[in-house]
């Protein structure tokens, strides 16, 4: 079963480019977070990234997920569990 989805990417024909507009701007971001975490543009890329890059990514992330998120959202929204 897939759990994970990468449908605003795909559907998206809005203007893509930053600084316009909040809404541009959040669009944008989940269109290149979504291009961005392509399993063949990723798989390609990481190969190639430093030791120290792959850490700034992870870190970056890790980041954002513990500000933006409570533990129950971490659960259901990245990991996809069902941890109360």
């Amino acid at each position: 079963m897939t759990h994970h989805t990468h449908e605003f990417v795909e559907t998206y024909d809005g203007f893509l480019g930053f600084g316009l507009s909040r809404e541009t701007d959040e669009n944008t971001v989940i269109c290149y977070l979504q291009k961005f975490s392509d399993d063949q543009l990723i798989r390609h890329m990481v190969k190639q990234m430093t030791d120290k890059d792959l850490e700034k990514v992870f870190e970056m992330i890790s980041q954002l997920l513990k500000t933006y998120l409570s533990e129950p959202e971490y659960h259901r929204l990245f990991l996809k569990d069902d941890h109360p």
